[in-house]
Protein backbone atom coordinates (compact mmCIF):
# COMPACT_ATOMS: atom_id res chain seq x y z
CA UNK A 1 0.00 0.00 0.00
CA UNK A 2 1.11 3.16 -0.78
CA UNK A 3 0.52 6.41 1.77
CA UNK A 4 2.12 10.00 1.59
CA UNK A 5 2.31 11.20 4.89
CA UNK A 6 3.99 15.10 6.44
CA UNK A 7 7.39 14.30 7.81
CA UNK A 8 10.05 16.19 9.79
CA UNK A 9 12.05 13.68 8.91
CA UNK A 10 14.95 15.13 7.23
CA UNK A 11 17.56 12.14 7.61
CA UNK A 12 14.87 10.25 5.35
CA UNK A 13 14.42 13.36 3.15
CA UNK A 14 18.48 13.86 2.80
CA UNK A 15 18.49 9.96 1.51
CA UNK A 16 16.21 10.10 -0.83
CA UNK A 17 17.45 13.53 -2.05
CA UNK A 18 20.82 11.88 -3.54
CA UNK A 19 19.32 10.51 -6.74
CA UNK A 20 17.38 14.29 -7.92
CA UNK A 21 20.71 15.32 -6.92
CA UNK A 22 22.59 13.43 -9.24
CA UNK A 23 20.21 14.04 -11.65
CA UNK A 24 21.20 17.66 -11.52
CA UNK A 25 24.65 16.91 -10.72
CA UNK A 26 24.86 15.65 -14.13
CA UNK A 27 22.81 18.00 -16.50
CA UNK A 28 24.17 20.78 -14.82
CA UNK A 29 27.89 20.55 -13.47
CA UNK A 30 28.19 24.45 -14.05
CA UNK A 31 25.98 25.01 -11.13
CA UNK A 32 25.49 21.56 -8.82
CA UNK A 33 27.98 20.49 -6.20
CA UNK A 34 28.49 16.70 -6.14
CA UNK A 35 26.19 15.14 -3.62
CA UNK A 36 27.10 14.77 -0.23
CA UNK A 37 25.16 13.13 2.33
CA UNK A 38 26.03 15.43 5.59
CA UNK A 39 25.65 18.99 4.04
CA UNK A 40 22.51 17.86 2.66
CA UNK A 41 21.28 16.20 5.74
CA UNK A 42 22.38 19.59 7.79
CA UNK A 43 20.70 22.16 4.76
CA UNK A 44 16.99 20.38 5.78
CA UNK A 45 17.47 20.32 9.10
CA UNK A 46 17.98 24.02 9.17
CA UNK A 47 15.07 24.95 7.36
CA UNK A 48 12.42 21.41 8.03
CA UNK A 49 10.72 23.13 11.05
CA UNK A 50 9.62 26.79 8.80
CA UNK A 51 6.23 27.13 8.76
CA UNK A 52 5.96 27.63 5.06
CA UNK A 53 8.15 24.46 3.96
CA UNK A 54 6.14 21.28 4.26
CA UNK A 55 7.84 17.59 3.44
CA UNK A 56 5.98 15.04 1.91
CA UNK A 57 7.32 11.15 2.07
CA UNK A 58 5.91 9.14 0.00
CA UNK A 59 6.26 5.35 1.64
CA UNK A 60 5.09 2.05 -0.69
CA UNK A 61 4.56 -1.35 2.20
CA UNK A 62 6.34 0.95 4.87
CA UNK A 63 9.30 1.79 2.75
CA UNK A 64 10.50 5.11 1.99
CA UNK A 65 10.20 5.38 -2.36
CA UNK A 66 10.16 9.44 -2.75
CA UNK A 67 9.76 13.22 -0.90
CA UNK A 68 8.52 16.72 -2.42
CA UNK A 69 9.17 19.53 -0.58
CA UNK A 70 7.00 22.05 -0.97
CA UNK A 71 6.25 25.89 0.13
CA UNK A 72 3.63 27.94 0.61
CA UNK A 73 4.22 31.00 -1.12
CA UNK A 74 2.13 34.66 -0.59
CA UNK A 75 2.63 37.08 -2.87
CA UNK A 76 1.54 40.54 -2.33
CA UNK A 77 -0.14 42.75 -4.27
CA UNK A 78 1.62 45.85 -5.63
CA UNK A 79 1.33 48.34 -8.52
CA UNK A 80 1.99 45.95 -11.09
CA UNK A 81 0.96 42.27 -10.06
CA UNK A 82 -2.66 41.15 -8.29
CA UNK A 83 -2.22 39.28 -4.81
CA UNK A 84 -2.22 35.80 -4.59
CA UNK A 85 -1.35 32.36 -3.04
CA UNK A 86 0.83 29.50 -4.52
CA UNK A 87 2.27 26.09 -3.20
CA UNK A 88 5.54 25.91 -5.00
CA UNK A 89 7.31 22.71 -5.89
CA UNK A 90 11.12 22.95 -4.87
CA UNK A 91 11.42 19.17 -5.27
CA UNK A 92 9.86 16.07 -6.40
CA UNK A 93 11.41 13.00 -6.36
CA UNK A 94 10.75 9.21 -6.75
CA UNK A 95 13.76 6.72 -6.59
CA UNK A 96 14.69 5.45 -9.80
CA UNK A 97 13.73 1.46 -9.39
CA UNK A 98 9.79 2.76 -8.84
CA UNK A 99 9.55 5.78 -11.03
CA UNK A 100 6.60 5.31 -13.98
CA UNK A 101 4.46 3.14 -11.75
CA UNK A 102 1.94 6.11 -10.70
CA UNK A 103 4.20 7.25 -7.56
CA UNK A 104 4.98 11.11 -9.19
CA UNK A 105 1.16 11.37 -10.05
CA UNK A 106 0.11 9.97 -6.87
CA UNK A 107 2.30 12.62 -5.02
CA UNK A 108 1.12 15.25 -7.52
CA UNK A 109 -2.66 14.51 -6.50
CA UNK A 110 -1.82 15.09 -2.73
CA UNK A 111 -0.30 18.16 -3.46
CA UNK A 112 -3.04 18.86 -5.33
CA UNK A 113 -5.31 18.02 -2.25
CA UNK A 114 -3.25 19.99 0.09
CA UNK A 115 -3.69 23.05 -1.90
CA UNK A 116 -7.88 22.92 -2.21
CA UNK A 117 -7.48 22.16 1.69
CA UNK A 118 -5.42 25.31 2.24
CA UNK A 119 -7.76 26.91 0.01
CA UNK A 120 -4.67 28.10 -2.75
CA UNK A 121 -5.78 27.81 -6.61
CA UNK A 122 -2.14 27.37 -8.68
CA UNK A 123 0.82 24.89 -8.01
CA UNK A 124 4.30 26.48 -9.26
CA UNK A 125 7.23 24.47 -9.97
CA UNK A 126 10.24 25.37 -12.13
CA UNK A 127 13.01 22.48 -13.74
CA UNK A 128 16.07 22.71 -15.62
CA UNK A 129 15.59 23.19 -19.13
CA UNK A 130 17.68 20.20 -19.69
CA UNK A 131 15.37 17.62 -17.57
CA UNK A 132 13.33 16.35 -20.61
CA UNK A 133 11.91 13.97 -18.24
CA UNK A 134 10.65 16.59 -15.93
CA UNK A 135 9.26 18.69 -18.78
CA UNK A 136 7.42 15.32 -19.40
CA UNK A 137 6.00 14.40 -16.41
CA UNK A 138 5.30 17.78 -15.62
CA UNK A 139 3.33 18.13 -18.86
CA UNK A 140 1.58 14.82 -18.21
CA UNK A 141 0.22 16.39 -15.14
CA UNK A 142 -1.44 19.54 -16.82
CA UNK A 143 1.12 22.03 -15.88
CA UNK A 144 1.88 25.06 -18.58
CA UNK A 145 5.00 27.19 -19.19
CA UNK A 146 3.55 30.74 -18.36
CA UNK A 147 6.99 32.36 -17.72
CA UNK A 148 10.49 32.00 -18.98
CA UNK A 149 13.80 32.03 -17.15
CA UNK A 150 16.73 33.34 -19.20
CA UNK A 151 20.58 33.88 -18.41
CA UNK A 152 23.65 35.37 -20.52
CA UNK A 153 27.14 34.56 -19.26
CA UNK A 154 29.21 37.51 -19.67
CA UNK A 155 33.21 36.61 -19.90
CA UNK A 156 35.32 38.20 -17.19
CA UNK A 157 37.68 40.81 -17.97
Amino acid sequence: MTIITRTKDYETIALLNEQVHQVHAELCPEHFKPYHYEAVRDFFQSIIEKPQFVFLLLEHDGKPLGYAWIEVKQYLENAFRKAYRSVFIHQLSISSGHRNNGHGTTMMDYIGQFARENGIHKIELDYWASNEHAAKFYEKNGFQVYRQFVFKDIAPG
